[in-house]
């Protein structure tokens, strides 16, 4: 699941969460799914963001690693 689809679930989880009528155990499904998908947000936020940070842009527009 990419992360854009990651985030829309858990945007429909919340959504779902936030009902007066939903089942107790249906909640707790719900719930714990949605920290799966944030697990997995997480994690490709900090990917991202670990490639982001070892690429720095030189002078003459050359990327080069940085550690």
């Amino acid at each position: 699941m990419t992360f854009e689809q990651s985030l829309a679930r858990l945007e429909q989880i919340a959504a779902a969460l936030d009902r007066d009528d939903l089942p107790l155990e249906e909640a707790l499904k719900l719930f714990e799914e949605g920290i799966g998908r944030l697990r997995e947000a997480n994690a490709a936020l900090a990917d991202a963001d670990g490639k982001v940070q070892t690429l720095v842009a030189q002078a003459d527009g050359v990327l080069e690693a940085k550690r």
